[in-house]
């Protein structure tokens, strides 16, 4: 619901090109997201010249891969804790974020994507309470165990860095890549065309079937038929009958200021470019862009709500540009006021035991899905993963979802809305001025 703001910040595309006759493919990619993107860049380096199609139901950019925060985080980023903090494995899974990050960086190289949609200048947990704060330093502690560098920032850092003078002291932590989502995965998905991937867009898969050793995926244009078909659809999982019952559908929602004229620049203050997130998950996130990424813009982000059948309602988006627009001018006074451009929602899906389903769900097919919130670098390593299942290839990615548990089973949908929904209001209370 609302517009993909990243995407639309940057302009028309090119004419859609849609599936419009039957084919054959070595590989069908089912989403043309960060995982089904990367899941294609990933094939082309296994297989080289191996005939790769990729499915998406709207345009590039358009849907989840449009409208996240463009936070590609390396650190440990739990949203079901209160401070982040996963669990035994955070090692490794840091290992595994910046092996994802890296993978990002060769393709902005590779493809020549523009450096400003891949910015690696670190991320700041913003606290604006003395709780907050505390949480900073228990979390700056935690990260020196595991040997990873971060700096606190006083008042007075935080307020030259943002023009804010909202929070009290923030944590720099330096490995995170602030993208400009929709322009990195224009381009990623440029890239691939030229490497002589077919990427159909307006084309929804409407269904698979078995035919004869393989499989063949249907769309209202015409059908491919292949012997491995790889679901980069996330949450979507359950449109195809997999993992019922057991994958939450949130919605969160952002909104983004018109372009910063000269005037408006000047009352702001701080830096061109910076990216915060709360230290309660629950909090509210602030990235400000520059000029070389679709205008100088503030983005806010807050408030979730839990759909069991993954469609946002008009009321939830209407409520949460509300409260962005207070916490906008709780932050930025200097500014306050300000009508937003724009206003969204954004789909994510997670587990209630925090896994991926990153696996081989039958003979040829794969499913590298179910990002916990984590779009950007849990995406791109369920899409390499699955790719590399379907070539036949183990990787640390591959041991690494592969160990992990199914998806529990979640309550009956009546007690999960309603519960789930009183939960999540009383923790956005509770976060208040963070």
């Amino acid at each position: 619901m609302g517009p993909a703001a990243w995407n639309a910040i940057l302009g028309p595309q090119g004419a859609t090109r849609r599936l419009g006759a039957d084919r054959t493919a070595d590989f069908v990619v089912v989403g043309a997201g960060f995982a089904g993107l990367s899941a294609a860049r990933r094939l082309t380096q296994l297989q080289p010249g191996a005939r790769i199609v990729v499915l998406e139901a709207g345009r590039l950019a358009e849907g989840a891969a449009g409208r996240n925060s463009g936070f590609m985080i390396d650190l440990p980023h739990n949203l079901n804790s209160d401070d982040y903090t996963g669990s035994g494995d955070d090692q490794a899974m840091i290992g595994l974020n910046r092996q994802a990050i890296a993978f990002a960086r060769t393709a902005v190289e590779e493809y020549r994507i523009d450096r400003n949609y891949f910015d690696p200048i670190g991320k700041v947990n913003g606290a604006a309470s003395p709780a907050a704060h505390a949480r900073n330093k228990r979390h700056a502690q935690y990260l020196a165990s595991l040997g990873e560098k971060s700096e606190m920032l006083d008042p007075l850092q935080m307020y030259e860095l943002t023009g804010s003078r909202h929070y009290i002291s923030g944590l720099y932590t330096p490995g995170t890549v602030m993208l400009q989502p929709a322009g990195y995965i224009r381009g990623l998905g440029a890239g691939l065309v030229a490497q002589g991937v077919e990427i159909y867009e307006g084309s929804p898969v409407i269904g698979f079937e078995r035919q004869d050793d393989g499989w063949r995926v249907r769309t209202p244009g015409g059908s491919v038929v292949t012997p491995r078909v790889i679901l980069t659809v996330n949450g979507h999982l359950e449109s195809f009958g997999i993992a019922r019952g057991r994958l939450m559908h949130l919605f969160l929602y952002a909104v983004m200021t018109p372009e910063l004229n000269g005037a408006a620049l000047a009352r702001l203050g701080g830096r061109p470019r910076w990216g915060i997130t709360p230290s309660d998950p629950m909090g509210t996130t602030v990235r400000r862009i520059g000029s070389g990424q679709g205008g100088n813009r503030i983005i806010t982000r807050t408030c979730a709500t839990l759909r069991p059948n993954a469609v946002p309602t008009r009321k939830d988006l209407n409520r949460a540009a509300k409260v962005m627009q207070r916490k906008f001018d709780q932050r930025f006074p200097q500014l306050a006021g300000m009508q937003m451009e724009y206003a969204w929602a954004g789909l994510l899906c997670l587990t209630l035991n925090g896994v991926a389903v990153m696996r081989e769900i039958e003979k040829g097919v794969y499913a590298g899905c179910v990002c916990n919130g984590l779009g950007t670098t849990r995406g791109t390593l369920t899409g390499i993963g699955a790719a590399e299942l379907a070539c036949g290839e183990e990787s640390a990615i591959t041991r690494h979802f592969t160990a992990e548990a199914p998806p529990r089973r979640l309550p009956p949908k009546p007690f999960q809305k309603i519960g789930a929904n009183a939960i999540l209001r009383w923790k956005e209370w509770r976060a208040r001025d963070e």
